[in-house]
């Protein structure tokens, strides 16, 4: 091999790691943002990953930068749940905000199509999805409330007990769920396939999404559950290009997770949760 061909290939490996490491860098700021609510940190984390992609991948920095404005948007609130007027308005200003800022600037200032929502795919499920939405189904009905319940993560959610507050809670865990879908499906890990493989735009996506929820109130153990799911959401939208699929899985995991709630404010409601240790 000749000494430039080496040189190409060193070159070559370099910028394939600080690519990588500027995306890292994105990523683990939602860490610093959202699980340890280190607001300053996080996005002097934001600024060196922006940085070192604008050195190495002017493309990757204009992807970047579209995920970090998400973050910056999402990190104005803070985001334990609220089911109040106010808190819930909040909410859907800013969680709207940070999908469609990324949309609309890389639809109509890049000219790109990369963030979509495909909905209307024309294939019907196969045998695999079928029994993949029952497994989730099956598991979260014997899984959550051990988690919930047993550890007391349920007082994450406000105390609910009116219809009006169930309501309210049924339409929060469902809204926020499909945001999640919109978010860290169809935008990051999007922006992200765009340039890494799909295991390390997969791992990068779920360091958001789990962060994300952690502050959300999945503590304690919660990410045991919240790493796997937010692994093979992506892994689920990669292998289907369904925004319908991966959305109602999530959604039928969040049925699952509302009643537990409920049951566990109000024990004599959805009494039907055979591993609850009540």
């Amino acid at each position: 091999m000749s000494a430039g061909a080496t040189t190409d290939s060193s070159d070559t490996d370099r910028s394939a790691v600080g690519r990588l490491t500027a995306a890292a860098l994105v990523a683990v700021s939602a860490v610093a943002l959202f699980g340890f609510e280190q607001r300053p940190v996080g996005y002097l984390l934001i600024v060196a990953g922006l940085g070192l992609a604008a050195a190495v991948d002017r493309l990757l920095l204009r992807h970047l930068a579209l995920i970090a404005a998400g973050l910056v948007i999402i990190s104005t609130m803070p985001l334990a749940a609220d089911l109040s007027d106010a808190g819930m308005l909040r909410f859907t200003v800013v969680l709207s905000l940070a999908v469609l800022v990324p949309l609309l600037v890389s639809r109509f200032w890049f000219g790109e199509d990369i963030i979509r929502f495909p909905m209307l795919t024309g294939k019907r499920w196969s045998g695999f999805e079928y029994g993949y939405l029952a497994l989730v189904v099956v598991a979260g009905y014997l899984i959550l409330p051990v988690y919930f319940i047993g550890t007391g993560a349920y007082q994450n959610w406000p105390e609910i007990s009116t219809t009006n507050e169930i309501a309210r809670l049924f339409i929060g865990v469902n809204a926020v769920g499909l945001w999640d879908e919109l978010f860290f499906i169809c935008t990051v890990f999007a922006l992200l396939r765009r340039h890494f493989p799909f295991w390390q735009a997969n791992l990068l996506q779920a360091t958001v999404f789990v962060a994300f929820l952690w502050e959300l109130g999945y503590r304690g153990w919660g990410p045991l559950l919240t790493i796997p799911f937010a692994l093979l959401q992506g892994y689920i939208f990669q292998r289907t290009r369904s925004f319908t699929y991966v959305l109602t899985v999530h959604l039928t995991f969040d049925i699952v997770i509302f009643g537990i709630l409920v049951h566990a404010y109000n024990p004599q409601l959805f009494d039907l949760f055979v591993t609850s240790p009540r």
